[in-house]
C-alpha cells in the first residue's frame, strides 16, 4: 500500500504537464490544416482543368474563371476578413470561414454546371478571406513566446509557400485516379475536422468595444477586387482593353481613398502604423514582389512540362516535388538562421538563389529535358522561395500589437495574393508578345515566350534581391538576447 500512492502520484505529475502542449499541437495542426486547404485550392484545380472544361462545357475564355473567381473573392475580402476577426473575434471569423469553404467545396464537387461551379468557387473565396488572415492572428496570438511563435509562424510560411507545388502534386494525383471532382471533395473530411476542433480547442479571445471602418472596408474591398480583376483580364484580354484600362483606373483611385480614409480613422481597417517599422515594412514589399516573381515558375513550367515534354498531369505535380520538399526543408531552418543571423541575410541569399533559379530557367528549348537543367532550377527556386518569403510571416507578424494582428495578416495576405495577380499579368503578356515574335515551330514559340517571360521574373526577383539589402541588421547583442 505504501507503495502504490508515490507510483499512482508519479503517473499523474506529468499529466498537467502534457496537457497544454498536447492542445498547442492539436491548435496548431488544425490551423495549418485550414491554411494549406485555402492554399491548395489556388492551384490544385489548375491541372484539373482539362477534365472540367470537357464535362461542363467550358469555353476557352470562360474556364479561366475557375480560378479567377476564387482568386477575386479570396484577394478582394482578405483586409476585410482580418479587421473583423480583430473587431468581432478570430475564433468566430475562422470556424465561420472554414464551414463555408467546407460547404462549398461540397457543393463544387457536386456542381452540374458551369454556372454552379464558378458559384461555388466564389463562396469558396469568402470563405478564405475569412478564416485566412485569422489562421495568421490566431497563431500570432495564442503562441505568445517568442521561440514557439517564431516556430509557428515559419511553419504557416512555408505551408504558404509550399502549398502552390503540393496543390499541383495532389491535383494530379486526384485527377488522374479519381476525377476533377475530388479535387474539391477532398476538402470536406479535413474542413469538417478542421471545425470540430477549431469548436473544441480554440482560445476564445476576448473582444474589443469597437466598431467596423466602413468606409475603408467598402474602398478595400472594391479597390483591391478592381485591381486584382484588372490584372486578370490583363492576363488574358491584354492591358490595351477597355475593361482593363477602366478596372486598374477604377482600383487605384479607390485604394488612393481607402489610404485617405485610413490615415483619418479612429479605428481604420488597416492601420498605417503597421508601416511605420523598417523591416515590417521591408517584409510587406517583398511579400509583394516575391510572388510576382515566383508564380511564374509554376504556371509557365506546369504548360512546359505537359504541352512540351507531354508528361502526364499526375508526372506534372510530381516534377515540383523537388520545390515542396526544398521548401519544407527551408521551414525548418528559418526558426534557426533568423534569430542567429537577422533578417537580412536570410533573404539576401533566398532571392539571390531566386535570381539564379529563373535565370537558369532562360537557357529553356524546346529539346531540354527535366535532367539536368530543369531538376537544378526547381532545387534552386525550392531554396530561394523559401529562404525569401517563409521569414517575411515571422518578421511582419512576431511584434505586432494583438489587437492589430488580424489586420496585419489581413495586409500580408493581400499583397501577396494582389502581387501574385499582377505578376501573373505582366509575364503573360511578355509571354504572349514573345511567343507571336519567336516564329518558328508552336512549340518553338511557345518555349520562346516562356524563357522570355522567365527573363522578366529574374529581373522582378533582382527587385526583391535589392529590397531585402534594406533589412535593418540586428547585432550581437541583440542576436544573442534572441538566441537566449
Amino acid at each position: 500500500m505504501s507503495t502504490t500512492l508515490p507510483s499512482n502520484a508519479a503517473v499523474r505529475v506529468p499529466a498537467p504537464a502534457r496537457a497544454p502542449r498536447l492542445r498547442s499541437g492539436i491548435v496548431l495542426a488544425t490551423l495549418l490544416t485550414c491554411q494549406l486547404m485555402i492554399v491548395l485550392d489556388i492551384t490544385v484545380m489548375n491541372v484539373a482543368l482539362p477534365r472540367i472544361q470537357t464535362d461542363l462545357h467550358f469555353s476557352a475564355t470562360g474556364l479561366s474563371w475557375v480560378m479567377n473567381s476564387y482568386s477575386l473573392a479570396f484577394g478582394g475580402l482578405l483586409l476585410l476578413g482580418g479587421r473583423a476577426g480583430d473587431l468581432f473575434g478570430r475564433r468566430n471569423l475562422f470556424i465561420a470561414g472554414a464551414t463555408l469553404f467546407t460547404l462549398a467545396s461540397l457543393a463544387g464537387g457536386l456542381a452540374p454546371s458551369a454556372g454552379w461551379l464558378l458559384a461555388a468557387r466564389v463562396v469558396q473565396g469568402i470563405g478564405g478571406a475569412m478564416a485566412g488572415p485569422n489562421t495568421l492572428a490566431l497563431l500570432t496570438t495564442t503562441f505568445s513566446d517568442p521561440k514557439a511563435r517564431m516556430r509557428v509562424l515559419a511553419l504557416f510560411s512555408g505551408m504558404s509557400s509550399a502549398g502552390f507545388a503540393i496543390g499541383l502534386i495532389v491535383g494530379g494525383l486526384l485527377t488522374e485516379w479519381l476525377s476533377w471532382r475530388s479535387v474539391l471533395f477532398i476538402n470536406v473530411p479535413f474542413g469538417l475536422i478542421v471545425v470540430v476542433l477549431a469548436l473544441r480547442y480554440l482560445p476564445r479571445a476576448e473582444r474589443r468595444p469597437a466598431h467596423l471602418d466602413l468606409p475603408g472596408a467598402l474602398t478595400a474591398t472594391t479597390g483591391v477586387a478592381a485591381l486584382v480583376y484588372g490584372f486578370i483580364n490583363a492576363a488574358s484580354d491584354g492591358w490595351e482593353t477597355a475593361t482593363t484600362d477602366i478596372s486598374l483606373a477604377a482600383g487605384a483611385i479607390l485604394i488612393a481613398a481607402f489610404l485617405a480614409i485610413e490615415s483619418r480613422a479612429a479605428q481604420p481597417l488597416l492601420p498605417l502604423r503597421l508601416f511605420a517599422d523598417r523591416n515590417r515594412a521591408t517584409a510587406y514589399a517583398n511579400m509583394f514582389l516575391a510572388p510576382m516573381a515566383g508564380m511564374s515558375m509554376f504556371f509557365f513550367l506546369t504548360q512546359f512540362l505537359q504541352d512540351v515534354l507531354g508528361l502526364s498531369s499526375l508526372a506534372t505535380g510530381f516534377a515540383f516535388l523537388p520545390t515542396a520538399l526544398l521548401m519544407f526543408t527551408m521551414i525548418r531552418l528559418i526558426p534557426r538562421l533568423l534569430p542567429r543571423f537577422g533578417p537580412k541575410p536570410v533573404t539576401v541569399t533566398g532571392a539571390a538563389l531566386m535570381v539564379a533559379g529563373l535565370v537558369l530557367l532562360t537557357q529553356l528549348t524546346a529539346d531540354s529535358g527535366y535532367f539536368p537543367l530543369l531538376f537544378i532550377a526547381m532545387i534552386l527556386m525550392g531554396c530561394g522561395i523559401g529562404l525569401s518569403v517563409s521569414p517575411l510571416n515571422v518578421i511582419i507578424m512576431s511584434n505586432v500589437d494583438t489587437h492589430e494582428a488580424g489586420a496585419a495578416g489581413g495586409a500580408l495576405q493581400t499583397l501577396q495574393q494582389t502581387g501574385a495577380s499582377l505578376g501573373l499579368a505582366i509575364l503573360v503578356t511578355v509571354f504572349g508578345t514573345a511567343s507571336r515574335n519567336a516564329g518558328g515551330s508552336v512549340q518553338h514559340a511557345l518555349v520562346g515566350g516562356m524563357t522570355t517571360a522567365f527573363a522578366a521574373a529574374a529581373a522582378i526577383a533582382a527587385l526583391v534581391f535589392v529590397v531585402a539589402l534594406t533589412f535593418r541588421a540586428i547585432g550581437p547583442a541583440a542576436n544573442a538576447a534572441r538566441r537566449g
